[in-house]
C-alpha cells in the first residue's frame, strides 16, 4: 500500500492560508474543494488535514498525523515532544506581558503578587517560576487584551504581532516571554516510509526559503573596479563575471541576502557598479 504523508495545518486563519502558500510554492497541489477537513495532494504523496490549531500538538503526539504546520509557541504551550524540523520564517510573533498604560508596573518584579490573564497557562507559569515571581493566572480562551478593563486583571500575558492590539486597548508590553514563529515540526512516532517523503518536502521547503530570502543581482562594472566589487559581494561562491560589448566593461551576476541588501547596493554604486538590475528568485537549489 502506497505510503501518503499526512500533515496537518490549521483549520482557518493566516496560517492556514501562508502555510498552503508555503506548499504551493513547493509544487505540491491541494485539492481541497470547499470546507473539507481532508484533502489529497493531486501531485505528491501527501495529505493534507485541516484541524482546530490547539489540536494539533495531540495528533502529532498519536501520531495521527506525521507532521504538521504550526506555530512554535503552541508546541511549547503544549509541552509536545514533536520535534521541531524546520522554522518558516512566517507567522512570526511574540509571547508577551502587558499591562495598562495607566499602570505603575514598569518591570518583571513588579508584577509580583499580581492577577494576570492568558491563554497561555503552562508558559506564563512556567516563566513566573523561573523568575521567581508569585502571580494568580487566570486562564481565558480568546478575547484577553479585554480583562484589564473589566476588572478581572492586573495584565495579560498574550501574542502580539504588530502591536496594534494592545495600542488599542491602551496597553503597554512590559516583558516578553518568547518569540515564536510557524515551524514544520514531526510526530515522535513517524515512520520510516513517511520520513522519506518528509525528507523531500522539507529540501523543497529549504529551496523555497532560501529563494524568498535572496534576490539575484546583474550589473556593469568597470573592468579596473572588478576586484574591488568581488570583495564587497556576499555570493553564494563566487559571483559570475561576463565581458561585455563595450571594452573595458564586464557584467557581474550574483545573489544577495535581502536583509543586507541596500547596504550592499550602495557599496556596489560607491564602487562604480552601474545599471544595477535586481530579480527575484522563484527557487534556489543548492
Amino acid at each position: 500500500m502506497k505510503t501518503n504523508l499526512k500533515i496537518a495545518i490549521q483549520k482557518s486563519g493566516r496560517l492556514q492560508e501562508d502555510s498552503l502558500r508555503l506548499l504551493d510554492e513547493c509544487g505540491i497541489a491541494i485539492d481541497n474543494g470547499r470546507d473539507q477537513l481532508k484533502a489529497k495532494a493531486i501531485n505528491f504523496p501527501a495529505e493534507i488535514l485541516f484541524l482546530r490549531n490547539s489540536d494539533i500538538p495531540q495528533y502529532l503526539e498519536d501520531g495521527v498525523v506525521d507532521c504538521a504546520i504550526i506555530g512554535e509557541n503552541t508546541l511549547i504551550e503544549e509541552n509536545s515532544t514533536a520535534s521541531l524540523v524546520e522554522k518558516l520564517g512566517f507567522s512570526k510573533c511574540r509571547l508577551s506581558i502587558a499591562v495598562p498604560k495607566t499602570s505603575k508596573v514598569s518591570s518583571l518584579a513588579d508584577l509580583d503578587g499580581m492577577r494576570i490573564a492568558t491563554s497561555y497557562s503552562n508558559t506564563l507559569s512556567k516563566f513566573m517560576v523561573a523568575a521567581h515571581i508569585e502571580a494568580k493566572t487566570h486562564h481565558i480562551s480568546g478575547s484577553v487584551e479585554i480583562a484589564p478593563n473589566i476588572g478581572l486583571a492586573d495584565a495579560i500575558c498574550d501574542l502580539v504581532s504588530s502591536g496594534s492590539t494592545l495600542f488599542k486597548n491602551n496597553l503597554k508590553e512590559v516583558e516578553v516571554l518568547l518569540k515564536s514563529e510557524a515551524v514544520l515540526a514531526k510526530s515522535p512516532v513517524i515512520t520510516k516510509e513517511a520520513q522519506e517523503i518528509l525528507d523531500k518536502i522539507q529540501f523543497r521547503i529549504q529551496s523555497v526559503l532560501k529563494a524568498r530570502n535572496s534576490r539575484y543581482v546583474l550589473m556593469n562594472v568597470p573592468n579596473d573596479k572588478i576586484d574591488n566589487i568581488v570583495k564587497i559581494l556576499p555570493g553564494m561562491r563566487s559571483p559570475t563575471v561576463l565581458p561585455l560589448a563595450q571594452k573595458g566593461w564586464s557584467s557581474i551576476h550574483t545573489v544577495i541576502n535581502k536583509g543586507s541588501f541596500w547596504e550592499v547596493i550602495d557599496a556596489l554604486k560607491a564602487q562604480g557598479a552601474e545599471g544595477i538590475l535586481v530579480v527575484p528568485i522563484e527557487k534556489m537549489v543548492i
